[in-house]
């Protein structure tokens, strides 16, 4: 996706100097104040887009966390994100400029907590994050496709794959921020948003477990065919990311291939605040 540039839009001129001229003026004023907020916000965000962060994705060893995707349907990946990027992507939080929306959890039985999903346009750091992970992964995802019976259906570029989205009504970002406090947690859940969904994500852990919070474990559910359900903890620790399935994922076994339905969440926080990026490939309706 195209970024727009980080420049003010001017105010249209009024034909005369009326009070609707002068809200109008007003209104641009403010726009102009929110652009140029927004655009301040995305250059803090950006240190370590580009190459840097480009060389420390081409130094992991993709085939080996391919392997553990298909075994077990996750991936905890060696730190991705410096202490210095954690720290200013949970800085930007509270800048209502970057983001299209706020979620309270406890008003929709979701959990305790609250997350943000970011506008249109992303800051470069998760714009670069969200399409180098997409190219890495697209063939992961198209692996399982086939081993589930389907055709395989994900471009190469995430910019592609968009177009997809966008196309079909998804063209709503859905990369987010989430905050817990003290005796926050998420229910176990999947993030689909539409008909066209992307089988993996990732959620980058930008807290310090043990001095930011306590508790706050990453949960993953699989639900078997005609077996009980199975949970897993993952640790994280910060700037590393679990990759995981969003909803279904292939597995082979005595009699081939069945389906088995992921679920993630997070356990309740003991102390502190616990800050979490979620990297989403599909746009939501």
């Amino acid at each position: 996706m195209r970024s727009q540039p980080c420049q003010p839009s001017g105010a249209r001129p009024s034909p005369s100097p009326s009070a609707e001229a002068a809200s109008a003026s007003r209104n641009a004023k403010s726009e102009t104040r929110r652009r140029l907020a927004r655009c301040d916000a995305m250059q803090v965000s950006v240190q370590g887009a580009g190459m840097p962060l480009q060389q420390t994705l081409a130094k992991l060893d993709w085939p080996a966390l391919a392997q553990e995707l298909d075994a077990s349907g996750s991936v905890v990946t060696p730190p991705i994100l410096s202490a210095d990027q954690c720290a200013e992507l949970v800085s930007i939080y509270d800048n209502d400029a970057l983001f299209r929306s706020r979620v309270v959890m406890a008003r929709h039985g979701f959990g305790k907590g609250e997350y943000k999903y970011f506008a249109y346009p992303l800051p470069r750091l998760i714009t670069s994050l969200r399409t180098s992970l997409y190219e890495r992964l697209a063939p992961i995802a198209n692996t399982w496709e086939v081993m589930l019976g389907r055709e395989p259906r994900f471009p190469a570029t995430h910019e592609d794959f968009l177009a997809t989205c966008h196309a079909a009504g998804q063209a709503r970002p859905t990369p987010l921020l989430l905050r817990y406090g003290s005796g926050d947690y998420n229910c176990l859940h999947q993030d689909l948003y539409g008909e066209h969904v992307f089988p993996l994500q990732a959620a980058f852990l930008l807290s310090r477990p043990n001095e930011d919070f306590t508790g706050g474990e990453f949960v993953l559910t699989e639900q078997r065919p005609r077996m009980q359900s199975r949970a897993e903890v993952a640790p994280l620790q910060q700037g590393q990311a679990i990759i995981f399935a969003v909803n279904e994922r292939p597995v082979r076994g005595t009699k081939g291939v069945y389906r088995v339905k992921m679920r993630h969440g997070v356990s309740r926080i003991r102390s502190g605040a616990r800050h979490t990026l979620g990297v989403i490939f599909h746009d939501a309706a």
